[in-house]
């Protein structure tokens, strides 16, 4: 004998979960009117998906950069999906932001933590997340999520939600947050490697002295110029490619160390995260 399903309680449903009008009363249907049972249906056709779905690329989604009131804390994430339809849907990026205050508020140390967040329906973000892949019909993660304290941290985001980035600042001043965006546009655009040259992985040093050293030789440079000849390429490496040693791309004249002197003495870039949408 069959249950008959008012659409009150299918619509009951579909804003508890989010899920289509008839995968709901289908739902309702197998679950015999009972409404838990109904979510777990629905969740489980999320996990089949999930699976289904799982070497399918997310290379489109959003990105979102949130900061605590007192501006010394800030948190950056990506909720990723297969199509750029999805991500700029309202609803996909509300969830994104929704994930990104809940990181905030709770400032779990990784992503394994975070996943493991539990939200106001009692899912954890990682079962909402599957969840919603069932309601969407596409792969979704949360492939970067990083955090930064500082004594003052910036956000930016860029581009339609496609780069998030958090700047920290060695001081904390309201008439600072200009000068911070600036240098977190500047992260943005430029992705540098390091905030400066004592940042850089010790690797990453050896490695581009001894390409300095391989194009010195090849140049047929003396063997008594080729350290020094490298050790000047390093330097321009970590003028390019360091984040206070770049030029400063709103006025390339000075440095971004130098642009931050010139609005405080002394004030200075701490650290960096950027976080990219198929990055």
């Amino acid at each position: 004998m069959s249950v008959k399903i008012s659409a009150k309680e299918v619509a009951k449903l579909r804003k508890m979960t989010g899920s289509g009008m008839m995968d709901c009363k289908k739902a309702l249907v197998e679950a015999e009117g009972d409404f838990d049972k109904a979510v777990e249906i629905l969740r489980k056709k999320g996990q089949k998906l999930s699976a289904k779905r799982a070497d399918r690329e997310t290379n489109e989604g959003a990105a979102i950069a949130l900061v605590n009131a007192d501006k010394t804390k800030g948190v950056v994430l990506n909720l990723s999906c297969e199509t750029d339809f999805v991500a700029m849907t309202d609803s996909f990026v509300k969830m994104a932001k929704e994930f990104a205050q809940m990181a905030l508020d709770n400032f779990p140390a990784t992503k394994e933590e975070l996943l493991a967040l539990k939200m106001d329906n009692g899912l954890t973000i990682g079962e909402k997340i599957t969840e919603q892949i069932g309601v969407i019909g596409e792969k979704l993660d949360i492939p970067s999520y990083e955090r930064l304290e500082a004594p003052m941290v910036v956000s930016y985001i860029h581009a339609g939600n496609k780069i998030g980035v958090l700047l920290g600042l060695s001081k904390n001043d309201d008439a600072f947050e200009e000068a911070g965006r600036s240098v977190a546009m500047q992260v943005a655009a430029m992705n540098p490697i390091a905030v400066n040259k004592d940042a850089v992985d010790a690797s990453v040093v050896e490695k581009e002295i001894e390409i300095g050293k391989e194009i010195a030789r090849n140049e047929g440079k003396p063997d008594n110029l080729v350290e020094k000849i490298a050790l000047g390429k390093l330097n321009k490496f970590f003028a390019e490619n360091t984040l206070l040693g770049q030029k400063f791309v709103k006025n390339p004249k000075e440095t971004v160390q130098g642009y931050l002197n010139s609005v405080e003495k002394g004030l200075t870039a701490t650290d960096f995260k950027r976080v990219a949408v198929g990055g």
